[in-house]
């Protein structure tokens, strides 16, 4: 019988791996729904090629546009996920949730009921929703699978692992295209340079978050909550290879350290099928294992990672503040408004606002609430950099 999904945001780089995995074994797999925001062309062409019967479009010029096609007269297209529940009349196997930013929260959410597994790549969704993403898998009984690389592989390493026996989790860094860079150096680095990873092919947001290493911050409040463990357990430690993911020390005495490839392929191959089934992957390579080159974050180059001594131990809309602040100050930097060490200048300045800790004791109700807050705190900073 053929395993039926859906994939959300399947023309952003999560989506197009999870698609290229697909196509070796397609007669296997029935595509119920794709989405995506602009990019219809790239929409249309995986719609065709697995026969997809719906699909989602959010973007309103993008979806104007794909309806005039000739094969859209053959399918389903809608333009907002209010539709999920005329597309699904019972629960498929498996979703994907790949939509990047806090837009993806609400689908991320709804489409939890129509699924028996969801894998969840979207980071936003789970720092500023985990605890209503939580319930709605309790009440579907549905399975959850963090799909990023190193919440995978922690994932992965605590299977039957008691919770209790954790005693550190570390989580690598790569440290960015600045890692050996001077940080006097720094002010004038340009759009290019900051989004040039050295060892990930990424989108510009994800890969200016990985430069100023807020990206870590934002993967150990992900580990806090997906896992359960207070932020004294948790630790980002730099590892400029990405070889290393994660590292596991036990009360037991034992150590899991989890390696891979540097790609996405392997978590995602693994959040699709079972343990058993067999993936190509490089042999282990000796050269790196024999250098592994740890080393600790340095705060002065990296003062984003500071924000972690400030966020509350509790569930709070404090974590949709600092979402919506970072988002906002990276589309300053690549719009070229600000420099690049404003990012975290103007992110510690702003984020230690007294009018902001009352956030700190909110625990978000609703998607609305988070939602609403986004927004409210969007404008927030743009009226302050006017200023």
């Amino acid at each position: 019988m053929k395993k039926k999904i859906a994939i959300l945001g399947s023309t952003g780089s999560i989506g197009k791996c999870l698609i290229d995995i697909i196509k070796k074994n397609k007669r296997n797999f029935e595509i119920i729904l794709l989405s995506a925001d602009e990019n219809y062309k790239e929409l249309l062409k995986q719609a065709k090629f697995f026969n997809v019967k719906n699909l989602i479009i959010t973007n309103h010029k993008s979806f104007d546009t794909i309806k005039k096609n000739k094969y859209s007269k053959k399918i389903n297209i809608y333009n907002n996920f209010n539709s999920l529940k005329k597309i699904f009349k019972k629960k498929i196997d498996y979703t994907m949730s790949s939509i990047s930013g806090i837009q993806g929260l609400k689908p991320t959410i709804e489409i939890i009921k129509y699924t028996n597994k969801i894998a969840i790549a979207n980071k936003e969704a789970i720092i500023c929703g985990w605890d209503l993403i939580e319930k709605n898998l309790k009440k579907h009984k549905t399975q959850f699978i963090p799909v990023d690389s190193e919440h995978f592989s922690i994932w992965y390493a605590l299977n039957n692992i008691d919770r209790n026996l954790i005693d550190k989790i570390y989580l690598t860094a790569s440290g960015g295209p600045f890692l050996n860079s001077p940080i006097n150096k720094l002010k004038k680095v340009n759009i290019k340079q900051a989004t040039k990873h050295p060892n990930w092919k990424m989108g510009k947001k994800i890969s200016i978050d990985s430069a100023t290493m807020i990206n870590k911050v934002f993967e150990v409040v992900e580990a806090k909550k997906i896992f359960n463990v207070p932020y004294n357990k948790l630790s980002i430690i730099v590892h400029p290879k990405s070889y290393v993911h994660a590292i596991i020390k036990l009360k037991n005495g034992f150590t899991k350290i989890i390696v891979h490839d540097t790609n996405m392929r392997i978590p995602i191959f693994n959040s699709l099928y079972s343990s058993k089934r067999i993936i190509n992957s490089k042999k282990l390579n000796f050269k790196i294992l024999n250098n592994l080159d740890f080393r600790a974050v340095d705060l002065k180059k990296f003062p984003l990672v500071r924000i972690l001594k400030i966020l509350p131990n509790n569930t709070s809309l404090f974590e949709t503040i600092l979402v919506t602040i970072n988002d906002k100050f990276v589309e300053l930097f690549l719009d070229n408004k600000i420099k690049f060490t404003d990012i975290s200048q103007k992110m510690n300045k702003m984020l230690n606002l007294n009018s902001l800790k009352k956030y700190k004791k909110i625990k978000p109700k609703s998607i609305d609430e988070i939602i609403k807050t986004n927004k409210k705190i969007r404008h927030d900073v743009e009226l302050l950099t006017k200023k």
